[in-house]
């Protein structure tokens, strides 16, 4: 793989390329946050890891630059030493697909490279139109409505709710959603929360009638509840 690294600890990020490098991927290291924009506007790498903090531009201000001003939709693995609900969410909405919580293991941080750039080469097989109550995803597209109203979703919430809406009105256990996203590699920390609320958030807005539901101690429902 070409990956990467954004991280102003010198030392954590030669110890990142050290490792990555002896496991045959190819590695490139920016410690600042303009020069890993330049880098990942101008290069192509199959996937990110990006430091939240850096000087010049953070993680959260270089992630949406990439996604919104470049248009790059390189797999981006967010490296943070702030573990709190909101620090999460605002990576996720800045684009980021996954995190990891400092201090990590090294080995933790491979296996969540690799899963994201196989997702990245894989893509999707074919299109289909979703749809629940008012609720429509287009898979070909990627386009997310309700309503009329688009939403824009990041690359895990988006995932998950392809899934929910294939298995609607069906329950999906929590156990279900972390295997389809994070495969064999499941995090310490708890992901799922973050990406859930993010895309609660969206496509619940007030005053329209909730999609998502949770059951607590199964899994997540999406449906409308009129109609259960």
């Amino acid at each position: 793989m070409r990956i990467l690294i954004i991280e102003d600890n010198h030392d954590l990020a030669t110890n990142v390329c050290e490792y990555l490098e002896e496991r045959g991927h190819s590695v490139t290291a920016a410690e600042d946050g303009l020069t890993g924009l330049r880098l990942a506007v101008h290069n192509s790498y199959d996937a990110i890891a990006l430091d939240l903090i850096l000087p010049g531009m953070n993680g959260i201000a270089l992630c949406r630059a990439l996604r919104n001003e470049a248009g790059k939709d390189t797999p981006v693995l967010m490296l943070t030493a702030r573990d709190s609900v909101e620090d999460r969410v605002n990576g996720l909405d800045a684009g980021a697909d996954d995190y990891v919580v400092k201090p990590f293991a090294l080995r933790e941080v491979e296996a969540r490279l690799r899963a994201l750039g196989r997702r990245a080469a894989t893509g999707r097989d074919g299109t289909q139109r979703l749809q629940v109550a008012d609720l429509v995803f287009d898979t070909g597209s990627l386009k997310v409505a309700r309503g009329g109203r688009e939403i824009e979703l990041p690359p895990i919430p988006m995932r998950i709710l392809e899934l929910l809406m294939k298995s609607s009105p069906r329950v999906v256990p929590r156990g279900d959603i972390e295997a389809v996203i994070w495969g064999d590699s499941l995090p310490d920390s708890d992901p799922l929360r973050a990406h859930l609320y993010v895309l609660r958030s969206a496509i619940d807005r007030p005053g329209e009638p909730p999609l998502l539901h949770t059951l607590r101690g199964r899994g997540y429902r999406l449906a409308d509840a009129d109609a259960l």
